[in-house]
């Protein structure tokens, strides 16, 4: 079982440089960061947790950039996207910072990518939630054809374009790992169709509920000629019997909520999931 920390890496919080010394100092393997571009102020969407937004929403720095200050500062820590919403972002200028992201950190991305649930804040990039997974789709599509072709072509019913340079590609081949985010009916064939790995917010998912959708999983990626699927659990519980049903289910990857605030209140909370990472390395 492999173990990370997410956080939201905002203005009033611990620096994403000091939080990820002290992840990767204490064995976990990878920091993941959220993104929100900004919050419309005038907002219909209700929020998934229930009740008010919570403040970090509007205030959290921009994730690559985060990541990027992550990266300088240690040599083995995964820089997680968790996750990068890809129908608000340029794919060709998107495909560009996770390549130079990943080079300069010797191949350490993972990239978490997701089509967003608020849909004022959507909008605003000129995005039509009712399209906005087949724009995921497309968008992943074209990097990965600007990652791996010298090259590179797309066209589809959102992006196109014709004979296009970009480097530096990815040190990771062919690409960072495809992490596909969410759990909603139709997120499983997303990942058998163009994902690498699939993480689901585990928060509040019973440990047999998550078994019976890795089971569909590995059902529809034998189906689809697809070998192993890994799966991470995101904001996942850290009580030991929780990791032990988790890792039952067949998930790979625990990640830990930390809450954006000052390193006297996450550092603590970061020596307390540590145990966890040495009980069940290898396991």
């Amino acid at each position: 079982m492999k173990f990370g920390i997410t956080m939201f890496p905002t203005d009033e919080a611990m620096r994403p440089d000091e939080l990820a010394i002290a992840v990767e100092d204490r064995g976990f393997d990878s920091l993941w960061f959220p993104e929100h571009t900004h919050i419309p102020a005038s907002r219909d969407t209700p929020y998934p947790g229930g009740g008010d937004l919570p403040r970090e929403y509007a205030r959290t720095h921009d994730p690559l950039v985060a990541l990027a200050f992550a990266a300088g500062v240690t040599e083995r820590l995964l820089l997680g996207t968790g996750v990068c919403l890809v129908v608000e972002r340029d794919p060709i200028v998107l495909a560009k910072e996770v390549a130079s992201l990943d080079a300069l950190s010797g191949g350490r991305v993972l990239f978490g990518v997701g089509a967003g649930w608020n849909r004022e804040e959507m909008r605003n990039h000129g995005t039509d939630p009712a399209t906005r997974f087949e724009l995921l789709r497309e968008r992943v599509e074209a990097m990965k054809q600007i990652w791996t072709q010298d090259e590179a072509t797309y066209h589809g019913d959102f992006v196109n374009f014709d004979r296009v340079w970009s480097w530096p590609k990815p040190v990771r081949r062919p690409h960072p790992p495809i992490v596909i985010g969410g759990a909603g009916a139709s997120a499983l064939q997303r990942v058998v169709d163009y994902g690498d790995e699939w993480m689901p917010i585990a928060r509040g998912w019973g440990a047999g509920d998550l078994a019976r959708r890795v089971a569909e999983l590995r059902r529809l990626a034998q189906e689809a000629g697809r070998g192993h699927i890994p799966v991470t659990a995101y904001s996942a519980s850290s009580k030991p019997e929780s990791v032990e049903q988790f890792a039952e289910a067949g998930v790979e990857r625990l990640v830990f909520w930390a809450p954006p605030a000052p390193a006297d209140q996450v550092l603590p909370l970061l020596d307390r999931y540590a145990p966890l990472v040495e009980r069940y390395a290898g396991a």
